[in-house]
């Protein structure tokens, strides 16, 4: 074979191991694309799912709450209104009394109606929703509640992010309500430019790693969290309560 040749078939041989090469890279390509894609809709159906579920859930809490409010205190005002009332006829003096009474079934009346329209409660921010969690433990004397901000809110946090994080905070409350025997309740809301941080401690009966005290409470907060890339770690010490520390990153 003469270099004549030999040019000549290096000349066809280098295009066409270029396009074979151009065609497995392409190939490749496509297939990562094509699995990435099927990873991001995965990935966005189960936010979806969680979503909706903690919709569903926050509104089923909320009813709950509602029934138990109407039930426990705002009918027992009336009542005592009603007593009231009864021996205001004999008693003159005790009208004012009743008007009080009155007076604060309407207020617990407003407040209630806060969580009553769902309007409402998708407009509000998670700093107002938590707000309104802690207000009412404190208004119906479920235990000592607080909430501190630190920082402002300096970057937007996208309304479905907030309804998964807030349910996260509710899931923490309605253990702690229901369970820790707890009587004081600590809620921190951290605001920096990268990160919201939050915290939530009780000073109930906490539980050791090997209880199921949370059960599946506890593994679906840990889920949540991972969807909008938080990271959530619960610290518990038997008879010396429970923290939630969980961070967000807007980045």
């Amino acid at each position: 074979m003469d270099e004549k040749e030999i040019i000549i078939i290096a000349a066809i041989a280098i295009p066409v191991t270029l396009v074979i090469i151009v065609i497995v890279l392409f190939s490749v390509f496509s297939r990562r694309k094509n699995r990435l894609l099927q990873e991001q809709e995965k990935a966005k159906k189960a936010f979806d799912r969680e979503l909706a579920e903690s919709q569903i859930e926050i509104r089923e809490e909320t009813l709950r709450n509602i029934s138990w409010e109407l039930h426990d205190n705002i009918g027992q005002l009336m009542t005592l209104a009603k007593i009231q009332a009864q021996m205001a006829l004999e008693r003159p003096e005790l009208l004012n009394e009743v008007s009080e009474t009155i007076g604060t079934g309407i207020d617990e009346l407003r407040a209630l109606s806060k969580l009553i329209n769902p309007e409402a409660l998708k407009s509000l921010s998670l700093q107002e929703a938590v707000s309104l969690e802690i207000e009412r433990f404190n208004r119906l004397k479920f235990i000592a509640a607080e909430l501190k901000v630190q920082g402002n809110v300096r970057r937007p946090i996208e309304s479905n992010t907030q309804i998964i994080l807030f349910r996260i905070l509710q899931e923490f409350f309605s253990n702690t309500i229901k369970h820790s025997r707890a009587s004081t309740l600590k809620v921190v809301l951290n605001y920096s430019d990268e990160v919201l941080t939050i915290s939530a401690e009780d000073n109930g009966v906490g539980f050791d790693k090997t209880d199921n005290f949370m059960g599946i409470g506890l593994k679906n907060m840990k889920t949540r969290a991972q969807l909008i890339n938080s990271t959530l770690k619960i610290n518990s010490v038997k008879d010396h309560g429970t923290a939630l520390h969980l961070k967000y990153s807007y980045l």
